[in-house]
């Protein structure tokens, strides 16, 4: 909480400067340490700030569930998000990609974000265990991988 406070002193004192991928990793961070929505609510003006707009939508996604853990007894595991346009969205969290085209244009293109919404929405889903799971074989997952891949070609 002291580190957040004093965080939150240092967004007030950037301003509206960019905010650096460090500082959205940093604030990530301190909010892994939170066990609960009252925690993170307590603090969302440096969320807000760092993450924009793309907190509060990423609130949403939580809030309706949209995030979904599949697993495979091989021990792969795969997110998927169903988007705010009714569109279904792979992600790896653990090297932290998206299939959006806002994470491949903001975030690997133009390095404006760290992340993009549905990304934010995984971990805050992860933070408050508020993921839906899904278990599937190991060759439904590639299929759902191969699949993936095959749209976006």
């Amino acid at each position: 909480t002291q580190t957040l406070d004093l965080l939150e002193l240092e967004l007030q004192t950037v301003g509206s400067r960019h905010v650096s991928p460090e500082n959205q990793t940093l604030v990530l961070k301190k909010s892994n340490e939170c066990l609960n929505l009252g925690a993170i609510l307590s603090y969302p003006s440096p969320l807000k700030f760092v993450f924009g707009s793309s907190a509060i939508q990423a609130l949403d996604l939580v809030d309706r569930e949209s995030v979904t853990l599949i697993s495979s007894p091989s021990g792969r595991r795969v997110y998927q998000v169903l988007g705010s346009s009714g569109t279904t969205y792979t992600c790896l969290a653990s090297c932290h990609y998206c299939s959006c085209p806002a994470f491949s244009f903001s975030v690997l293109r133009k390095s404006d974000s760290l992340l993009c919404k549905h990304l934010l929405a995984i971990y805050l889903s992860q933070l408050l265990r508020n993921c839906q799971q899904l278990s599937v074989s190991d060759k439904q997952l590639t299929d759902l991988l191969l699949m993936e891949r095959t749209q976006e070609a």
